[in-house]
């Protein structure tokens, strides 16, 4: 796996997790 791949893939999880923090617990934001 290329780094660019690698970066992509961690950019994808880390924006899935944002969101899911965001919707679970919106008083944070």
């Amino acid at each position: 796996m290329s780094l660019v791949t690698a970066l992509q893939l961690l950019g994808v999880v880390a924006l899935l997790v944002y969101l899911v923090v965001a919707l679970v617990r919106p008083d944070r934001f």
